[in-house]
């Protein structure tokens, strides 16, 4: 396998295996639910479900402050292979794990112990995995390079689409209720060694190099993380606020939204219906991402982003109306790949365009802080808050979409001011393997 297609596999296949397990999660969220939470009421036991799938997220932060310095200290291989095996042990907790009747309230905790790995190990991951692939890339050709991160999402949510769709339509609801709900994650489990086998066979990037041997050189200590706060701020602000579109669009409208329609008071569409059109819509979604990452590396990242963002803005909501006014099997697939095509639009390019903005020495911690920052406070909890704002009285079922709408808002005035620049260890790097050093934006 040729290097660049190396790194590009071995990188995004533990960001696959990241967003599997959270897909597989959200999708048997129902089923989960009552095998962890004790109670009658199936509502309380979904958003006791959601919780404990948000209260995962409170630790990226944590994991993006320690495995992105770690990565940016000791290399971006050494963070990755780390992230993978955080990875495996939480998926390997909640495939195992015996359910509330088993062991009480050992249970829930144990679900939680999951997650909570999970949780530490995505902080570092996409810090870690964008720096490798922007630093292995010809600056020409960044934005489809990194776009393999998120198209390696679609992949996942494909995955366990599939999985999903397969487990609920070979077995009864019962069994799925009963064991079948696990088969799922057990397959993500299965994953990590390839993704560990790849990773640690990976070389470390010129630019990490050459960035480590002009810190020797010039006998700076500097922690990363101090680094980025004391000169780094206006990148770190504009960078979260444009990711929080990025958190928001991907978990209402691709990793939330074949649940919610499955509820009763929303649309009330059957699993099989709303995991088949989840399936579908991801195939645009992957082919999308890398389609509008190679578009911005000729027309810009700001020029990308914004026009992505005004889509969503002016789109979702009128797609919401479509939907609930014909509320068939076929409305619900073309919805979900319009949807899948928008996020598509946004994050196929923001893996570029966030990790850009941040040089070689500081680039793992400050893309892994903007982006945990904005999934923790914005993307993760948004399916408790979203199925508790829908189940109160005066709710509404348009909720999700008001939510994308002013995540777009937020994203839509910072995409301006978010700049672009080469840091000299890249420029350096790049030069010495025959690359020029170009920016994006015109």
């Amino acid at each position: 396998m040729p290097g660049k297609s190396r790194a590009i596999v071995a990188t995004s296949i533990g960001n696959m295996l990241e967003w599997y397990d959270f897909t597989v999660y959200a999708l048997f969220a129902g089923y989960i639910a009552g095998n962890f939470f004790p109670g009658d009421n199936p509502n309380t036991q979904l958003l006791k479900t959601f919780l404990v799938f948000g209260l995962g997220f409170i630790v990226r932060p944590l994991g993006a402050v320690l495995i992105g310095n770690y990565g940016d200290r000791a290399g971006r291989k050494a963070a990755l292979t780390l992230t993978i095996l955080l990875m495996a042990a939480g998926t390997g907790i909640i495939a195992l794990s015996p359910t509330y009747s088993s062991i009480g309230i050992g249970a829930p905790l144990l679900l939680l112990l999951g997650r909570v790995l999970q949780g530490f190990s995505a902080g570092g991951e996409v810090g870690g995995a964008t720096a490798y692939l922007l630093e292995s890339a010809d600056p020409k050709q960044r934005g489809r390079v990194a776009s393999w991160l998120e198209a390696s999402m679609g992949m996942a949510n494909i995955l366990g689409a599939l999985a999903a769709f397969s487990v609920t339509a070979v077995l009864s609801k019962h069994e799925v209720q009963s064991w079948g709900w696990r088969l799922p994650f057990i397959f993500g489990l299965a994953i990590a060694p390839v993704g560990l086998y790849l990773r640690r066979t990976l070389d470390e990037t010129d630019a990490f190099q050459v960035e480590t041997a002009r810190r020797v050189q010039d006998h700076v200590r500097g922690t990363p993380l101090l680094e980025i706060f004391r000169h780094h701020g206006r990148s770190l602000f504009v960078g979260f606020c444009v990711a929080v579109l990025w958190a928001v669009a991907v978990y209402v409208l691709m990793i939330f939204l074949p649940t919610y329609v499955q509820h009763p008071d929303t649309f009330n569409f059957s699993a099989q219906q709303a995991f088949g059109a989840s399936l579908i819509g991801n195939i645009p979604f992957v082919i999308g991402c890398v389609w509008f990452g190679s578009v911005s590396d000729r027309i810009g990242r700001r020029r990308s982003l914004f026009l992505s963002a005004t889509l969503l803005l002016v789109l979702v909501w009128p797609l919401f109306l479509w939907l609930k006014a014909d509320p068939t099997l076929s409305t619900l697939i073309i919805v979900q790949c319009i949807v899948c095509l928008l996020v598509a639009s946004f994050v196929g390019v923001a893996p570029a365009a966030l990790s850009e903005i941040f040089p070689t020495g500081v680039r793992s911690t400050g893309t892994s802080l903007v982006y945990n920052g904005a999934f923790t406070l914005f993307g993760g909890f948004a399916p408790m808050i979203l199925t508790w704002l829908t189940q109160r009285s005066g709710g509404s079922i348009y909720s999700p979409a008001w939510y994308v709408m002013l995540a777009a808002g937020v994203a839509l005035i910072a995409i301006p001011f978010l700049g672009q620049r080469i840091s000299p260890a890249l420029a350096g790097a790049a030069t010495a393997a025959g690359y020029p050093t170009v920016t994006n934006e015109p």
